[in-house]
């Protein structure tokens, strides 16, 4: 079975014996050094960029989350932190940091909740 690529880039103009470039036809790619055309790397490069943007979000809402809204934005850091990291993400230390942020914010949170007895607490007394 053989393969047969067709560049639409450039048709021969038979009667001149001239390349002619067709104006509707896509531009040409380098080939691929193993298969001859290449695969697109911008969807493994968008889906690199959104795992590196969770992971640095998780450790965002992670350690501002020490301070405020410690019950929303400490499960949403650990959430973000897990999908960065089941991404594959280049930023592995920040995604761990928003992760262990996460689970810092709930933990300060069940501190404070136990000092206070109410879910409603503040720093000022």
């Amino acid at each position: 079975m053989t393969l047969t690529l067709i560049d639409r880039t450039r048709r021969t103009d038979a009667a001149r014996g001239k390349d002619v470039v067709d104006p509707g036809a896509a531009p040409e790619k380098a080939p691929d050094s193993e298969s001859g055309a290449g695969p697109d790397p911008a969807p493994r490069r968008a889906a690199g960029r959104e795992a590196d943007g969770l992971a640095v979000a998780s450790f965002v809402l992670g350690l501002v989350g020490l301070l405020v809204f410690n019950i929303l934005l400490g499960p949403t850091a650990i959430v973000m932190a897990l999908l960065a990291l089941a991404r594959r993400t280049r930023r592995r230390g920040r995604a761990w940091l928003g992760l262990a942020l996460g689970v810092a914010d709930l933990a300060v949170l069940a501190v404070l909740v136990t000092a206070n007895g109410t879910v409603a607490w503040s720093i000022g007394g």
